[in-house]
């Protein structure tokens, strides 16, 4: 462990887990000791994310997601063990002591960063260069003034195969260094050459002003059209944006989320300097979460294609489940925010923005574009399709509201609408109960799924496993009762070495809550623990039950002993018989 225990422990114990989840998620109080509340980490209508105010962990029991408040940090914030841990530190106000990581380990990240850094300033140069004429031209026709050049940084990358390698292995790099950090790729025959060619380069930079990825449009023929870094140990796709370390600066009060990098460097030349884009991908819970550290109102400003649609929809639904209030831009009479802006103007779009629509609405609308409502039937499926979104909706107002005018719209009675939202509302509640009622279960498939990621090797015998340290973290006397019990008897050796380190603390008097467990363990293993103490047991018949799981443990371990020495037995038969008969 790169940390001192103590240390650890002393800042789990100064970041009380429901303060540093409550600053991310609005926690409610439910049933003893347990704060309930929307999980930030996946898509849901009805709270099934808990927080332990004893236990100080979080479980999700939607979509498994748990651990302590360090690993907390380190999924929200998209962060590395050490960053998560400064994170918190710098919270608590407590100084981080030097850690015993290797300095080439330590150096990894600041040494990738490097590059990438100097692979922008290479582009950049490049740009101005004869070999960046295509991308000159390209921004010329796209009409990119050079101030917006110089703000974004952008770049050109050479038709070559080995520009980019051959300038920075000049300089130093490595060629497993450019090919970690995304800059290169290796060859068939071994070789290595540049992963962006022909391309107006666009940086990637975070909130903290590093460098840390490119996109790449085509200037040819070449596919993709648009090309982005792949995930490396210094960027993520799914928690970046592109723009973000501009558009936080922002006084416009909101963030306009565009489709393209292009339409990006559009809006902020015509003075919206609060537009983002995600990097090849759908918005993601993590790109939400970043955005609402930054404003409470987002403008969705995609494509007036129907992939654009589709996207905005999907959008929509992460955005609110982050506490955001949501409008959707119809770009009419044109393609996109870039074609709309170079055609009517600045003032055009301002005036767009102010007459965006609600997300209830937008999404009502593209309903009702997909059917015939001039028809009985095409009516009936409209409202049957509206009355099921609005059931989602968690504001039981909206949902009256919205229901009242799809009823009004349609022609028909306000209550008739109303009654069938509240109908539908139950039903999505009780399937969601259903949901996370099967997930506490347990089944059986579950423990074979987490066999083949935690090397069970018994099914029977993992659940007794977790039986024994689900007792011992909530009645640590119980450690008396465990007997000759070993790690070794484990079928998982996760769960034999947590034994093992539960039952060292245990005698030496250390502390042995889950929080502090956490903040040595790996992000399944700690999503295993914080499943493992929600489940339910009786204290008051500890005794009994750890004996019963005891017995089973050392049963399943006897059984495997056994079936090892038949075939070990079996193994010296074959090689008798076999000597024998040479």
């Amino acid at each position: 462990m790169a940390f001192s225990e103590s240390f650890l422990e002393e800042l789990v114990a100064r970041n009380d887990i429901v303060d540093v989840v409550g600053s991310y998620v609005q926690l409610t109080k439910r049933s003893g000791n347990n704060m309930f509340g929307l999980c930030p980490f996946h898509n849901e209508k009805t709270p099934s994310f808990s927080v332990s105010v004893d236990k100080q962990i979080y479980h999700c029991f939607g979509c498994g997601k748990g651990g302590g408040v360090i690993n907390f940090i380190m999924e929200i914030e998209g962060l590395g063990f050490r960053e998560a841990v400064e994170f918190l530190a710098k919270r608590a106000g407590i100084q981080v002591p030097d850690d015993d990581t290797p300095p080439e380990v330590k150096n990894r990240r600041a040494r990738l960063l490097d590059a990438n850094r100097d692979a922008a300033r290479f582009y950049f140069d490049m740009l101005s260069k004869p070999e960046g004429a295509p991308a000159q031209q390209y921004i010329k026709n796209r009409g990119i003034s050079q101030k917006m050049v110089r703000r974004f940084g952008l770049g050109a990358a050479p038709d070559r195969w080995t520009a980019l390698c051959d300038a920075l292995t000049a300089k130093g790099y490595t060629y497993q260094e450019l090919f970690i950090a995304g800059l290169c790729k290796r060859g068939k025959s071994g070789g290595f050459y540049d992963t962006f060619r022909n391309r107006l380069m666009f940086p990637v930079i975070d909130i903290k002003g590093n460098v840390i990825a490119f996109s790449g449009r085509a200037l040819g023929d070449n596919e993709p059209k648009y090309l982005n870094s792949a995930d490396t140990p210094v960027f993520s796709k799914s928690r970046n944006l592109f723009a973000m370390n501009l558009a936080k600066k922002s006084k416009l009060g909101m963030i306009i989320l565009a489709e393209g990098n292009v339409d990006v460097v559009s809006l902020h030349q015509a003075g919206f300097d609060c537009a983002v884009a995600s990097l090849g991908t759908s918005l993601t819970p993590e790109q939400a979460k970043l955005i609402s550290r930054y404003t409470s109102r987002v403008i969705i400003a995609y494509d007036s294609d129907g992939a654009g649609v589709k996207a905005a929809q999907r959008a929509i639904g992460i955005l609110e489940e982050n506490g955001l209030e949501v409008k959707v831009l119809r770009v009419y009479g044109a393609k996109d925010p870039d074609e709309f802006i170079r055609e009517k103007g600045a003032e055009a779009f301002k005036r767009l923005i102010e007459s965006s629509e609600n997300h209830i609405e937008y999404r009502l609308e593209t309903l009702k574009s997909g059917f015939d409502t001039t028809t009985d039937d095409g009516k009936l499926q409209y409202m049957r399709r509206a009355v099921n979104m609005l059931a989602g909706l968690p504001s039981s107002l909206e949902r009256e509201i919205y229901a009242g005018k799809v009823a009004q719209e349609m022609g028909v009675s306000s209550q008739s609408v109303v009654s069938e939202v509240s109908k539908a509302r139950r039903r999505l509640i009780a399937q969601e109960k259903k949901k996370r009622e099967e997930k506490m279960m347990r089944p059986k498939d579950e423990y074979q799924a987490k066999s083949r990621e935690l090397r069970y090797d018994s099914v029977v015998s993992a659940a007794a496993e977790e039986g024994v340290i689900r007792l011992l973290l909530l009645d640590p006397e119980l450690a008396g009762k465990t007997g000759k019990l070993s790690a070794e008897e484990f079928s998982s050796p996760f769960l034999g070495a947590l034994f093992r380190e539960i039952m060292e603390r245990i005698k030496s008097g250390r502390d042995i809550s889950v929080g502090a467990l956490s903040a040595g363990l790996e992000r399944e293993q700690a999503e295993h623990l914080a499943q493992i103490v929600q489940r339910p047991e009786s204290v008051p018949d500890g005794e009994k039950s750890i004996s019963d799981y005891i017995e089973k443990i050392k049963t399943e371990n006897l059984k495997k002993t056994s079936k090892d020495d038949l075939r070990a037995i079996a193994e010296m038969y074959k090689e008798k018989k076999g000597y024998g008969g040479q």
